[in-house]
């Protein structure tokens, strides 16, 4: 009981030793009003709680009683058990401005529930998402890809992740079957460019053709055919089109060699000697001409073996003897032939035979050069069918020529006319140009089919085609200066592209701004004459080649360290707190690397986008472990919440102080250690949840202190009234009125409560020596008290002047000599001062006479510091 003693506040001590000193303390009327009042509250607080325990699985009768409720702790109790959205919404609106702590679990809750709201929304947006590209005929990994990243930062319930998991295989099939489309057309393109050239007969391709066809049509009717790149769809139109084309031919020269092979079977089923070699050869030559190939050689021999079945011609019967009485017929000039080879009448015969063809043909310039062959020929004497065909042939050249030569004129006419129209058409240079050359082409070919042009009208046409042709002349005349002009750039970006590869610099930003701009300056170069473009090409790529290869070899060093950034930026560990800072110094860094030299733009965009690739994975498993700690902190909040909650509420049990301190101390401990087992809570709620913790604990101090205070008064009481009797039984002495009876005087000792061990111990020995001086030793022991009166009153003053208490004006000279006593007590080195408390023990403990006013003296030193003993 002591410690509650000492615990006692001077100002409780004060109090209670205003009232009369009395020797049985009288109860006190105002703290036994607020006892009753302190009983009556803790039986509402005590009734409330209960109550509020009883609404768990009613959030309605919750959040009535929490309206209703004048206990903090019966509300928070009962705030414990509301869940629902629009009740926890009602109950921050009711207890914003009257509950904090209330107000501030509503809105922890609320704001949970809208997290988890928004990310249902998230999920069930990405759901959406899902189902939209399941309905669209485009559908691309790309958008797939991005989906797949939006839902990896989202915590979705378990029937979100089963809708989406089923959605995500259903596109993942989608894209399956899109791969295999693709692969499908790809290959069919690709068997329709082989079928031109396999060398299948026409059957043969027409079947592959038009299994090909059903193919392609099954593509066309494929769910995912809107996939398909563009260019496939030409590209199998194409190919294609090439297998007709070829199927096409194969069909004409089948038809061809059909048309061959009838006529010569008709023939071969005749009479050979109904067949006219002439006629015969006649309609070979009109049928349709196959190819050069093997099957043409075949027809060809069973055409020769007709030819040969044929009866050979008829000659010319020898004229009959001129009767005796004619004159004789005026004789010719005989005329010496050399003999003549059977090969040199072979040839003639082909050739006549093949001037024959030429103008069936209307192929003039062929039969001329036969015509010249067979006037050059030594073909000797002819016989009389083959002159006759000779002169017929012959005949028909030379009306077909002049027909040529009539159609030429007018044609020279049309061209010259032409010609001369040229100029009003103006045509671009080229096409002038073209069609000059066209026209003089053209001439050309007059001269070689209807013979020379009259001098007049070539001399109009030349006139013509050199006035068109002047504007096409200048333009080309320009465009040879400007090809001179862009060779002298060319050499000019040759001297300065080798100036700056002989000057070695180490600003590799301006070297590869140099090399960037020559490279595209000659591009820009133009035309240049084709013998120099190939030396001048030569010379910049070697003088370029200088250049870049120290810009090269020092890419691929930069090109390591960015290398080695990414590499740095995978070792980064997403938990750690100085991984943004070291994140964004690598990002730094790489922007320097950037700016200091550039690399190519493909490899630098790759490079870029695999470390901003990098990052972005480290951000979102950072943004993932920022997801999990958040939501540990608020489990750790609502661990706190509930341990403040608990303390708030906390109702110490009935019984006797001792027990009830213990009760308060456990609970104090127990919470701690609780509190210091969490962990962290959301910086914004840790100040509040700190003060709200501070509070409860300073609420159930308070209650300790208060069963402090109320022991203390007890005590302090007790102190008092046994110190009065004690100084009442030695006042007894003194006067000789205290009596013989010792055992009146120990009841009402007895009757009194109990001190702390301490004090109980010193008056305990000052109150036996006193009983014990009763009766024949009393004078003995009233010299003692006499004699010890002066230690008393040097033992209260010193105690004053330590405890700041005025003496009074009487005691002013002695106050101020033992102030210097005491101030030089203090400074000896190696003593230890007693404290206040034990010099008020060993005052208490004093056995001497004492006045009234010494006794009011000590009462005030009780005040002040009886309630600092701990």
């Amino acid at each position: 009981m002591m410690v509650v003693l000492i615990h006692a506040k001077p100002v409780m001590f004060e109090f209670l030793f205003k009232r009369s000193a009395s020797k049985t303390a009288a109860p006190d009327p105002v703290v036994a009003e607020q006892a009753a009042a302190s009983a009556q509250s803790a039986s509402r607080r005590a009734e409330q709680v209960a109550r509020a325990h009883a609404v768990v699985g009613d959030e309605a009768a919750a959040f009535e009683f929490i309206l209703s409720s004048e206990f903090a702790d019966a509300r928070l109790i009962a705030a414990e058990h509301v869940h629902t959205l629009p009740l926890l919404e009602k109950v921050h609106h009711a207890m914003r401005n009257t509950d904090r702590r209330v107000a501030k679990l509503m809105q922890g809750r609320i704001d949970l529930i809208r997290h988890q709201a928004a990310e249902t929304q998230r999920a069930q947006a990405s759901i959406d998402t899902a189902q939209r590209l399941l309905n669209d005929e485009k559908l691309s990994p790309n958008q797939v890809a991005e989906l797949d990243r939006q839902w990896q930062v989202i915590k979705a319930t378990p029937e979100l992740e089963t809708a989406f998991t089923a959605a995500r295989a259903a596109l993942a099939a989608r894209l399956e079957a899109q791969v295999l489309l693709q692969r499908s057309v790809i290959d069919a393109v690709a068997a329709a460019r082989a079928l031109a050239s396999n060398g299948q007969s026409a059957g043969e391709l027409a079947q592959a053709l038009a299994s090909l066809d059903a193919e392609h049509a099954q593509h066309a009717q494929s769910p995912e055919r809107a996939s398909l790149p563009k260019h496939l769809e030409s590209d199998f139109i194409q190919a294609r089109e090439q297998a007709q084309s070829a199927l096409q031919a194969l069909q004409q020269h089948q038809a061809v060699f059909d048309a061959r092979q009838a006529a010569l079977a008709e023939w071969q089923a005749q009479d050979a000697a109904t067949l006219d070699p002439d006629t015969l050869k006649r309609a070979w030559q009109a049928l349709p001409r196959l190819p050069e190939s093997s099957l043409s050689d075949s027809l060809q021999q069973q055409f020769a073996a007709v030819l040969a079945s044929a009866p050979a011609p008829v000659q010319a019967a020898a004229p009959e003897a001129a009767p005796a009485h004619a004159e004789p017929a005026p004789r010719k000039p005989r005329q010496e032939h050399a003999p003549v080879s059977k090969e040199a009448t072979e040839q003639f015969v082909k050739t006549l035979d093949a001037m024959e063809a030429a103008l069936q043909e209307g192929l003039l310039h062929v039969a001329s050069e036969h015509d010249k062959t067979l006037r050059d020929s030594k073909h000797g004497r002819l016989t009389s069918a083959q002159a006759d065909r000779l002169a017929h042939v012959r005949g028909q050249f030379k009306q077909l020529a002049d027909w040529a030569r009539w159609g030429g004129n007018v044609s020279r006419e049309e061209l010259v006319k032409a010609g001369e129209e040229l100029p009003a058409q103006e045509l671009p240079m080229a096409e002038l140009a073209k069609k000059v050359g066209s026209l003089r082409e053209r001439w050309k070919s007059l001269d070689t089919l209807s013979g020379p042009a009259p001098k007049s009208l070539w001399e109009r046409f030349d006139a013509a085609c050199s006035v068109a042709y002047a504007p096409a002349a200048q333009h080309f005349k320009q465009l040879a200066e400007e090809r001179h002009g862009n060779a002298a750039k060319a050499q000019e970006l040759i001297a300065e592209t080798a100036a700056l590869a002989a000057e070695e610099s180490t600003d590799w930003k301006h070297v590869a701004s140099a090399s960037q701009r020559l490279r595209q300056a000659w591009t820009r170069l133009g035309t240049i004459d084709r013998k120099e473009k190939k030396r001048l090409d030569t010379e910049f790529g070697a003088a370029l080649d200088a250049l870049s290869k120290p810009l090269d070899t020092q890419r691929q060093i930069e090109t390591a360290r960015r290398e080695q950034l990414i590499v740095e930026v995978g070792l980064l560990k997403p938990s750690e707190r100085n991984t943004v800072d070291m994140l964004k110094a690598l990002q730094d860094k790489w922007q320097e690397l950037a700016k200091a030299l550039p690399l190519e733009r493909r490899a630098e965009q790759a490079l870029w986008q695999r470390f901003r690739a990098a990052c972005d994975d480290i951000f979102a498993k950072r943004k993932e472990t920022a997801h999990a700690a958040d939501h540990e902190r608020r489990e750790h909040l609502h661990a706190r919440v509930a341990l403040c909650a608990a303390l708030e509420t906390a109702v110490v049990p009935e019984g006797d102080d001792k027990s009830r301190s213990a009760f308060i101390h456990h609970l104090l401990r127990d919470t701690r250690a609780a509190w210091n087992a969490t962990g962290p809570v959301p910086r914004a709620n840790e100040a509040k949840i700190e003060q709200r913790y501070q509070a409860a604990v300073a609420g159930v101090q308070a209650q300790a202190d208060a069963i402090a205070e109320r022991a203390g008064a007890a005590q302090a009481n007790a102190l008092r009234d046994k110190l009065r009797l004690v100084q009442a039984l030695e006042a007894a002495l003194a006067e000789g009125d205290a009596g013989a009876d010792a055992q009146a005087w120990s009841e009402r000792w007895s009757a009194l409560p109990a001190l702390d061990a301490q004090y109980e111990r010193s008056l305990q020995q000052r109150f036996a020596a006193a009983q014990a001086a009763l009766g024949e030793g009393s004078a003995a022991y009233v010299q003692q008290l006499q004699a010890n009166q002066e230690r008393l009153l040097d033992e209260v003053l010193r105690l004053e002047i330590v405890a700041g208490v005025d003496s009074g004006a009487e005691f002013a000279r002695e106050r101020l000599k033992m102030q210097v006593e005491v101030l030089q007590s203090s400074l000896k080195s190696g003593q230890k001062p007693l404290t206040q408390v034990s010099q008020l023990m060993q005052l208490c403990a004093i056995a001497a006479a004492t006045d009234a006013r010494t006794a009011s003296r000590i009462e005030t030193l009780l005040r002040r510091i009886g309630g600092q003993a701990k």
